[in-house]
């Protein structure tokens, strides 16, 4: 999902059909939680679908733009503009959450029992329940555009090539990435952490912590990247979308669209 409203949906990452929001607003952030996919956008869209083909438009109670969303202990959180937290336990009904902050909050991840958001100049927050934030010191002023959660470890990526791990969410590592790009798209799966950003920077870890850059023939901005089906699938600008079975060797695939893509998610 992306610009202007803009939904594509594929069975198994290759092929892609477009599909119809009910919206213009653009779309930036997207996940899966209790049978149900949720996007997030602009002027405080939410949009709901349990198929992914039919969705239906929610109230969210605010109008600043929504930029993440998560799944985790039966609650869905979304993030957004000047430090914005929303939190519903069925996707429908929702409650604005004091997150102590004006700044812009860019991502959110759950794990081992723990909300995880980040956000720019280096904020980072976390919440046992959502409901409750408290500010972590990440050592860095730069911009963290996005967090991830897997094999035991939570994984931010920014601005710069910016990489910092955590096992809780409250003590941050710097890793050294080898890029100088702005990272922005993060996923765990199969054993292996990946991150993506600008200038098509795909970069790829088993443990989080040694990063190896990929060749992902394409200049394009990576926005986002998830796995499923034993795929890792990207999307960017131009409506870039990639796939790659192991993380190493990327293909591109026609989306039919030129819009900027922004999110993806998969569910069965």
């Amino acid at each position: 999902m992306g610009d202007s409203g803009t939904i594509l949906t594929s069975s198994d990452g290759t092929s892609w059909d477009n599909g119809t929001s009910g919206t213009t607003n653009h779309l930036f952030g997207v996940t899966n939680g209790n049978g149900t996919f949720m996007i997030v956008g602009d002027s405080g869209t939410i949009i709901t679908s349990s198929d992914g083909t039919t969705w239906t438009s929610r109230t969210s109670g605010t109008s600043y733009g929504l930029l993440g969303v998560t799944y985790g202990n039966n609650t869905f959180v979304k993030v957004g503009f000047s430090g914005t937290i929303l939190t519903s336990s069925d996707g429908t009904t929702w409650t604005s959450r004091t997150s102590g902050t004006t700044i812009h909050l860019q991502g959110v991840s759950y794990g081992n029992g723990t909300f995880v958001t980040v956000g720019l100049t280096g904020t980072v927050l976390t919440s046992s329940d959502g409901t409750t934030w408290t500010s972590r010191t990440s050592g860095t002023s730069g911009n963290l555009q996005g967090v991830t959660y897997g094999n035991e470890l939570f994984v931010s990526v920014g601005d710069g090539g910016t990489i910092l791990t955590s096992p809780d969410g409250t003590t941050w590592t710097s890793r050294t990435s080898g890029t100088s790009y702005g990272l922005g798209g993060k996923t765990y799966g199969n054993g292996t952490f990946v991150t993506v950003g600008e200038s098509g920077s795909i970069l790829t870890s088993s443990d989080g912590v040694t990063w190896t850059s990929r060749t992902s023939g394409t200049s394009d901005q990576i926005k986002e990247v998830t796995y499923g089906n034993s795929t890792f699938v990207t999307v960017g600008d131009n409506g870039t979308i990639l796939t790659s079975t192991d993380g190493t060797s990327w293909t591109s695939r026609t989306s039919g669209t030129t819009n900027t893509l922004y999110g993806v998610t998969y569910s069965q």
